[in-house]
């Protein structure tokens, strides 16, 4: 049936038969029931006026290849390629006549620009991980606030250089004691501080990863998960500090062999013996750096008389701190308030002192090692001897630690390459390659 006049102006006018107007007065053409379907004008006309092409699809009058798909004649956009491609149809100028992307190359983008954030979650330092990047934060876990209105006053270096230091109004804290949180509130404000340092033009909020103690509580494992979504991230996980320190180590953990990593930080200190992925034994003691520094400025206070703060007993340890006695001795002065006459005084001190102070927690992480290795399955014990033990975090740095655990069991030990970096890169190594460590992963219930 040929096309009326009516018809091809509404055609011709580059419109949809949706959009036809009143050919005559008071009369409305219904175009969608009469040009849709086989046999109906529209088809008609196509095939008439469309022969089809040699060597081409014998379907072509009545239907439109584009993009490896063939869009029928009912489908809007089928139909107005084909009454195009006809003549009988002259498309607007803008139209796309390209059909939409699918919605899941969109999610595919989405998820491609999120962020993903490893966070080293410190009694001492937080360190961040960032894909791509590498770790981009490393700041004393301190924050600063102000009593009269509890705002923050500084994080990180700024605020460390305040502990001891503060007016009146002022403290100086650390919201993370022996690996878990004290403070809810402050250290909610020092991971979103974080996180806004480091993702600060963002669209999607940022996945997180955080690095926890292998013997918290399932109250504190959901306390550092809520802080975190509460700071602004996305979706917050939990990994344990053993399993991110190997990662973070390049110690091959997906194997059958067994692997031995200890990490001492600044609150806690982990030990573990990984295989197939997963923790086998572990123990995890609050005993680290920070019980260190306590050492050392008890043992001036008793011998000197002297009373020091942390700051400089964490100097005296970096300075000349050593587990074991030194060939050649180091000495130090240090400076501090005499108790007696109340005034400020200096005195010297050797590395053999240090010794000497922090041996009673020394001998403790020692125990601990030893009750992890007799807990250690006999297969997996052989593997720990060939390979030896590895040794992760800030506190594995004090000298000689390493010779003092082999001496005591009779296993090699060294130090990792970054051992300070090693527990934050392994936790944001674990977040890029999620699917694979899942199963590693803690539950924040």
């Amino acid at each position: 049936m040929p096309l009326t006049e009516c018809d091809q102006q509404v055609l011709a006018a580059g419109l949809h038969r949706s959009d036809a107007e009143p050919c005559q007065a008071g009369e409305v053409r219904n175009v969608a029931q009469e040009w849709t379907g086989p046999g109906t004008r529209l088809n008609q006309g196509l095939t008439q006026q469309q022969p089809p092409q040699p060597g081409g699809d014998p379907e072509e009058r009545v239907t439109f290849r584009h993009g490896g798909r063939w869009y029928p004649p009912a489908s809007r956009f089928g139909e107005a390629v084909t009454a195009t491609r006809a003549g009988i149809l002259r498309a607007p100028r803008g139209t796309r006549l390209r059909p939409p992307r699918p919605a899941l190359k969109h999610a595919a983008g989405t998820a491609q620009r999120i962020m993903k954030i490893g966070i080293d979650l410190g009694t001492a330092n937080i360190l961040v991980y960032v894909k791509g990047k590498g770790v981009v934060l490393n700041e004393p876990s301190v924050v600063a606030i102000r009593d009269d209105d509890n705002r923050l006053v500084a994080v990180g270096e700024e605020a460390r250089e305040m502990i001891g230091r503060t007016p009146g109004n002022v403290r100086a804290i650390r919201p993370m004691r022996d690996g878990v949180i004290a403070d809810y509130l402050i250290t909610e404000a020092m991971l979103r501080y974080v996180i806004n340092k480091v993702a600060r033009v963002r669209i999607f909020k940022p996945d997180v990863m955080i690095s926890v103690p292998s013997g918290v509580t399932s109250v504190e494992k959901r306390a550092v998960r809520d802080a975190a979504l509460k700071a602004g991230a996305r979706e917050a996980s939990l990994i344990e500090e053993p399993l991110a320190a190997a990662i973070g180590a390049n110690v091959p953990i997906s194997g059958p062999s067994g692997n031995m990593i200890i990490d001492i930080g600044g609150g806690t200190t982990e030990i573990a013996v990984i295989a197939l992925g997963g923790i086998v034994v572990s123990d995890s003691v609050r005993i680290a750096g920070n019980r260190f520094d306590e050492s050392i400025a008890n043992y001036i206070r008793r011998k000197y008389n002297l009373m020091i703060g942390d700051r400089t007993a964490e100097e005296v340890k970096i300075q000349i701190g050593s587990a074991l006695p030194l060939d050649e001795p180091l000495t130090m002065e240090v400076k501090g308030r005499d108790l007696i006459a109340g005034l400020p005084r200096t005195i010297p001190i050797t590395s053999s002192e240090v010794t000497e102070a922090i041996e009673q927690p020394l001998q403790q992480i020692v125990s601990a090692v030893r009750n992890v290795l007799e807990q250690t399955p006999p297969e997996l014990s052989s593997d720990i001897i060939d390979k030896g033990m590895v040794m992760s975090g800030g506190g594995s740095l004090l000298r000689n630690l390493d010779t003092l655990l082999t001496q005591v069991t009779g296993i090699p030990c060294h130090v990792a390459e970054n051992a300070l970096n090693s527990v934050a890169v392994g936790t944001g190594l674990a977040l890029e390659q999620y699917t694979t460590f899942r199963k590693s992963l803690v539950s924040s219930a």
